[in-house]
């Protein structure tokens, strides 16, 4: 399989994202978007250090598409939270504004002329990084604003593959400590507004104050 089309089925879970309502399914995604992360670095990557390569593949396999689904499902059963909640966009709406961004991505991309730049992998990355601020503004549920944060780090990943192929060791580093750091403080505050609120919407968060 080429690198192309991992990145094809990776942009077609944008889609399928765009219609989901139930969380598992949401990290069942995240779970397979790891797993062509991995592909994809593999495929990409290859000619650079084996150390740094290994790495960057535990990092996507392991953590992106194990570790980190696994430990919102575990917060997802703490919490009892397994549909979200009813959007106020319409599905339709969002399977069309999810498509205009892939499309987006490719149109920017295919203007962009530089050597050094890797278009498939820019464009992928814009959609995603797209796609994961548009569930962050429609979802008014902290547990997929931690969702949409994570599609958005995928997009960075992508876009690390697309602008610095050459020294990916230093971007990915980032991005695990990124990942971490999210995952962990988001989680926890996200268990403790579960165990003070009956739901987890945003809007309880202005209780907080008081």
């Amino acid at each position: 399989m080429t690198t192309f089309s991992l990145l094809l089925l990776f942009e077609l879970t944008l889609i399928i994202l765009s219609f989901t309502e139930r969380v598992k399914r949401f990290l069942t995604m995240l779970m397979i978007q790891g797993v062509l992360l991995f592909g994809i670095a593999y495929l990409q990557l290859q000619h650079i250090n084996a150390l740094y390569l290994a790495f960057i593949l535990l990092e996507t396999i392991i953590i992106k598409g194990l570790l980190v689904p696994l430990f919102l499902n575990q917060m997802r059963k703490r919490n009892n939270f397994n549909r979200l909640a009813h959007s106020k966009v319409s599905t339709f709406i969002t399977v069309m504004a999810i498509s205009a961004a892939i499309v987006f991505g490719f149109l920017l991309s295919s203007n962009i002329h530089d050597d050094n730049l890797q278009t498939k992998f820019f464009a992928a990355s814009i959609a995603t990084i797209i796609t994961g601020i548009y569930f962050m503004i429609v979802h008014r549920n902290i547990f997929t604003h931690i969702i949409g944060y994570l599609i958005m780090e995928n997009g960075v990943f992508l876009f690390s593959l697309a602008v610095g192929s050459e020294m990916p060791m230093l971007v990915n580093t980032a991005i695990l400590l990124d990942i971490f750091v999210g995952v962990l403080v988001l989680g926890i505050f996200a268990n403790r507004v579960g165990d003070t609120f009956k739901n987890m919407h945003v809007d309880d968060l202005a209780q907080l104050k008081h």
